[in-house]
């Protein structure tokens, strides 16, 4: 790092020393509220100079000739605004803009302050040299999301995955999350997921971004990982005065039967004669929560007649608690420099409690009657104070950078550490199992896509003193993953005018490190009678009235939270402690460094084209090691360390870019890019885990890349009431996609395994897309219908997996995993003075979301509907009060195997509702 920064503060001292013989012009332009106006286009009367504004409002324009110019600024749903200034050689002059809403031709247009973050989004994506999607910070405010994943439902072409009633995961364009990016002021953030690279989008509040960049082709100066989009949060920062917002709600969960709140507040300020800017900001959630679980695995008897393998009843109950804190300064030099200190620390700990009924078949007796497998009660419990598994999931980012104007030459560098971690400390199970012997379950599909198993024998349902003990774990897991980044990026205006062009190059310099440490411990009393008598002293009905997945499902008594979190285990005198090093074998370090350069060239074809051509260079190393559990051997020396795996690979990766103005607010776009998605850490370990002499999982140190060579076309017309529609195509020619082979009853290593799982290249694929949008106040109607406005979107994609990899399923026709045929987005919304109404609708169909040996094991991610409502009413100026209802049609989490009828999971959240207030001032 020492040399990296040497190297750039060197060049930055010799781009001093030039002797610029133009002038510059650079400003800020704000609202009447004095908040950033992203998006907006200069432009001197001839156009020969123009600029674009960023996210923070700013604009530069280099290289122009001492004289007087008459400066003009515009935007969609705002009064033009011009300015007559001087430019002298050498110098840099500001000029700043204040833009009222009011005025588009003739007709007098007022663009209410809900209206305002819908307009600087779309003047942002209108003016962007790239496909992108943006929502402001205030057109989220609008929906009732309460995390980044909530958020991007909302976004043309996006579905996303829950877990506990939020989205976590997000699939885009047809692609899984594995193949997208999500980065805060363009740095990739790290994942606390050992796994994945993906990041869990519940762990950001959508409260601490300014907007949100979903960048759908991807520009040469942007990182290549993204094959689907690369999402972007952009932070609070830059401020243009002081301004103080914040907001406090509370609801309750059905489920729970709990209420939750959740707060935010920020403040920014500018000091020092504006030279220096501050922005803090704060979040607080804290959500009492539950869920009503079944869960049910197929599988094929020796005749391939599919039959409900096992069936799991569960309750579980949690508190989340997330935090986030965010700041930002900068630094105003002078006119030509200005750095940036921005960080962000987000926090979310998970405490949760899960009741778990086990019911698992061994074979047919007769008709719907099995012998029992086995019959078991399991309690996840935790050794701390709430006696509850904690899931504490922490992601920080910190960065120094800076804008630079050497008399033409644009300049900005950055440097940024990126942290996420997992720690699970004492995560604890106890499970009780009833003697199988004798043991029969019977079917009920009555209800073919709600199937129940129950024990024949009523009376063995609950505990009683035929159960025993079967097993008492403790666990403790960590996971970290660190990035430190450095980058530098010139931009050199070759000629103004009609024919403007501009060579930007760069480099950029990702040292990254991955590392779980997992430690997992088997305990045995000492005086196993007294330990059951107790824990059968200290039971609970865990069954809910109106259990969501239907009255017929009783998930019975379990042993307390509190006598298995209370639990001595390290009292030698009361339990015996032994390790299972299997588990041991999931430990792993991993390093990688991204080595990344490019080139890239800006260039107007007269007025009304402008293109991007540019190719980016990215090399790839990785080094990696963890285990082998060898099950033939006791005690540690059943670890075999694999030792040190490396890769190496070069990327070379062009891309090409072209807007065609059809007219003042038309546009027609144009991308062919070439993208990446690397495969995850661990996965390219030759570890090997082994659980129970049964299951086996084994790393893949030949795995490739995925690579993907994307086409898209878009149509645009922005309405100059504030409004859009559009519409258009992409295709991606998509190369070595990973995904996870498995087989049941396989043969390794001259053992047959009950499951077998291994992560491959599964072959290639294409996916085809179509995506509309619309987008538009209904201002041109008579009356009270004039307040209503749509927001709408629907998107298209065909896959199809070719050279397939998988054994015994090379000949089939399949599409990739996370790829939905249909996603439709749409609100209807109504607005006065003081009140604004929305009701959202989000759908996603059905899609296949991980392979198994043949077609009817395949398990597939079901269709969603989700139906939210949002309501606010303006007390005064400064202050709204809002009604948030989210799910209202109860939407389950299901999963099905092989056709829609065989539940593989459902799990209900119920509807939440939350009442609070906004202020800003």
């Amino acid at each position: 790092m020492k040399k990296q920064f040497s190297l750039i503060a060197l060049f930055l001292i010799v781009l001093t020393s030039i002797q610029a013989q133009s002038g510059a012009l650079k400003g800020k332009i704000v609202d009447e509220n004095k908040l950033s106006v992203p998006g907006a286009y200069i432009y001197s009367d001839d156009e020969k100079f123009y600029a674009v504004s960023d996210v923070n409002g700013n604009y530069t324009i280099t290289g122009m000739p001492s004289g007087d110019y008459n400066l003009k600024v515009s935007y969609i749903g705002f009064i033009p605004v011009e300015n007559k200034i001087s430019i002298t050689e050498s110098q840099t002059s500001v000029v700043n803009f204040e833009l009222k809403a009011g005025i588009v031709g003739l007709q007098e247009v007022v663009v209410s302050s809900s209206l305002q973050g819908q307009s600087k989004a779309l003047n942002q994506q209108k003016t962007s040299s790239n496909i992108t999607n943006i929502i402001a910070a205030d057109q989220v405010g609008k929906f009732p999301d309460a995390n980044i994943g909530d958020a991007l439902k909302r976004i043309p072409g996006i579905n996303v995955q829950y877990d506990q009633g939020e989205a976590r995961f997000g699939n885009i364009r047809g692609t899984a999350p594995q193949y997208n990016s999500v980065t805060i002021n363009g740095e990739r953030i790290p994942s606390a997921e050992a796994e994945m690279r993906s990041i869990q989008l519940d762990l950001i509040p959508s409260d601490q971004v300014q907007s949100i960049e979903v960048n759908k082709a991807v520009t040469p100066d942007m990182d290549a990982d993204a094959i689907g989009a690369s999402v972007n949060l952009v932070t609070l920062s830059d401020p243009a005065g002081r301004r103080i917002s914040g907001s406090f709600g509370a609801g309750y969960n059905q489920i729970s039967e709990k209420p939750n709140y959740t707060a935010n507040l920020s403040y920014s300020n500018r000091f020092a004669n504006d030279n220096i800017g501050m922005v803090l900001g704060f979040s607080i959630n804290n959500n009492k929560l539950g869920s009503d679980n079944v869960e049910g695995e197929w599988d094929l008897d020796d005749n391939d007649n599919i039959y409900l393998k096992e069936l799991q009843i569960r309750q579980y109950y949690l508190q989340r608690l997330r935090q986030s804190y965010s700041g930002s300064f900068d630094f105003k030099l002078n006119d030509n420099h200005t750095i940036y200190l921005k960080g962000m620390y987000n926090r979310r700990k998970d405490w949760e409690n899960r009741y778990r009924f086990v019911a698992e078949v061994d074979e047919l007796e007769n008709g719907n009657v099995y012998s029992a497998d086995k019959i078991e009660r399991e309690v996840k419990s935790g050794g701390n104070d709430k006696n509850a598994r904690l899931e504490d999931q922490q992601m920080m980012q910190f960065s120094l950078s800076g804008d630079h104007i050497f008399g033409k030459v644009k300049a900005d560098w950055g440097f940024s550490y990126s942290k996420a971690s997992e720690d699970r400390p004492e995560e604890r199970y106890l499970n009780l199992k009833l003697d199988e012997d004798g043991q029969y379950l019977v079917d009920d599909f009555s209800d073919s896509k709600k199937p129940l198993m129950y024990v024949q024998d009523q009376s063995n349902h609950d505990l009683n003193s035929n159960w025993e003990l079967d097993e008492l774990t403790e666990e403790n897991q960590y996971t970290e993953d660190i990035d430190v980044v450095a980058k530098l990026n010139l931009e050199i205006p070759l000629a103004q005018g009609a024919f403007k062009n501009a060579l930007k190059i760069g480099g950029k310099y990702k040292s990254k490190s991955k590392s779980r440490e997992n430690d997992f411990y088997e305990y045995t009393p000492i005086d196993e009678g007294s330990f059951m008598n107790q824990a059968f002293a200290n039971t609970k009905e865990m069954s809910r009235d109106n259990f969501m997945p239907g009255d017929k499902y009783n998930v019975g008594t379990f042993v307390t939270k509190e006598y298995v979190g209370e639990l001595d285990l390290n009292n030698t005198s009361l339990f015996e402690k032994e390790a299972d090093y299997s588990e041991f074998a999931g430990n792993f370090d991993a390093s990688e460094t991204v080595t990344a350069g490019y080139l890239m060239f800006n260039q107007n074809l007269g007025k009304k084209i402008s293109a991007v051509l540019g190719i980016r260079v990215e090399n790839t190393k990785t080094e990696g090691e963890g285990y082998e559990f060898d099950d033939s051997v006791d005690g540690p020396e059943s670890l075999i360390p694999t030792g040190t795996v490396k890769t190496d690979y070069t990327n070379v990766l062009p891309n090409f870019h072209l807007k065609y103005e059809l007219g003042k607010n038309s546009i027609a776009r144009f991308a062919y890019t070439s993208t990446i998605a690397r495969p995850g850490y661990f996965d390219l370990i030759p570890y090997q885990q082994i659980e129970d002499q049964e299951e086996i999982s084994i790393g893949n140190p030949d795995l490739k890349a995925t690579t993907s060579n994307n086409i898209d076309v878009m149509f645009e017309h922005y309405f100059k009431t504030i409004g859009i529609i559009s519409g258009g195509f992409f295709y991606k020619d998509i190369k070595d996609f990973i995904v996870d082979e498995t087989h049941d009853d396989y043969v390794y290593n001259g053992f047959e395994y009950k499951d077998f799982k291994h992560p491959i290249n599964g072959g290639d694929a294409t996916l085809l897309g179509l995506e509309f949008s619309a987008q538009r106040q209904l201002d041109f109607l008579p009356g009270f219908l004039s307040g209503f406005g749509i927001y709408a979107n629907y998107t298209y994609t065909k896959s199809e997996i070719t050279d397939f990899n998988i054994e015994d399923r090379e000949d089939e026709t399949l599409d990739m995993p996370g790829s939905p045929k249909h996603t439709l987005n749409a609100s209807l919304s109504y607005e006065t003075k003081k009140f604004t109404g929305r009701l959202s609708f989000n759908y996603a169909s059905d899609f296949i979301d991980e392979f198994g040996d043949e077609a009817a094991l395949d398990r597939y991610y079901d269709e969603v509907t989700y139906l939210d409502l949002n309501l606010t009413y303006a007390l005064k100026k400064n202050y709204i009060v809002y009604f948030d209802c989210n799910n209202i049609l109860n939407q389950p989490l299901r999963y099905f195997q092989g056709e829609s009828n065989r539940t593989m999971q459902m799990e209900y959240y119920g509807t939440t509702a939350k009442v609070g207030i906004k202020v800003n001032f």
